[in-house]
């Protein structure tokens, strides 16, 4: 199996305060790893590293796939109702990455946003404004924006946030369809009760406590540990 991205005893912190302490873990072409832990565990500060934001005190992640090609969906902030961009504008702009030093997109790039609207069955709100949308519509929205990034690796942070419990069942529906059609998949999240129901991996943070289980999708009561 493949590996995409390699940890390995990493140290991640703030003005020489760790954060995380001695991690080692590796992300896998096909792996869908959730990644649960408290507030304060370091699960905000691990997703920076992963996406070079912030440099290792020690150890160190290694790549072995395009680092600008990880499509990144942040956490939900507020959006004002007013905000003038259009769901087919959001979602082109994740192709940033592949513009380069062109000033425009080209007609391959605004093909896969329209590819990615349909993916996530919206392609019905591509006209729409995205402040005005529902909370899961936006979820969508973004994550649409991230596929628009890569076709091999998401990291996903907080994804389930401020949605209800019918939107965040149809979120993780879509993302059990992305997983299986290929997609490698970090997801971060304190939401207990949302592992009961994807992934095949889960990475528990728990302060310098660090341990990785093997799941199923149907059998997630009896977990296998695997090394980290």
């Amino acid at each position: 199996m493949k590996t995409l991205i390699k940890v390995d005893h990493l140290h991640l912190g703030y003005d020489n305060q760790e954060v995380i302490n001695d991690l080692s873990f590796d992300i896998n072409q096909g792996d869908f790893i959730t990644v649960l832990g408290q507030n304060g565990a370091g699960k905000s500060t691990l997703i920076k590293g992963l996406l070079g934001l912030i440099k290792p005190m020690d150890g160190q992640i290694t790549y072995y796939l395009n680092e600008r090609e990880i499509g990144y969906m942040p956490q939900e902030t507020k959006v004002d109702r007013h905000f003038p961009a259009s769901v087919y504008e959001i979602v082109l702009s994740g192709a940033l990455n592949r513009v380069g030093y062109r000033p425009f997109f080209n007609s391959k790039e605004k093909k896969l946003a329209v590819e990615c609207l349909k993916t996530l069955h919206i392609e019905n709100l591509k006209n729409n404004s995205f402040g005005e949308l529902s909370g899961g519509q936006r979820q969508k929205v973004l994550l649409a924006r991230a596929l628009c990034a890569t076709r091999e690796c998401l990291v996903l942070d907080e994804p389930s946030n401020n949605l209800d419990y019918d939107s965040k069942e149809e979120f993780y529906t879509v993302l059990k369809e992305l997983h299986q059609k290929g997609l490698t998949i970090i997801m971060i999240t304190h939401d207990l009760a949302s592992h009961e129901v994807i992934g095949n991996k889960i990475l528990h943070l728990d302060k310098n406590n660090y341990r990785m289980e093997a799941v199923s999708y149907t059998h997630l009561t009896l977990p296998t540990i695997l090394r980290v």
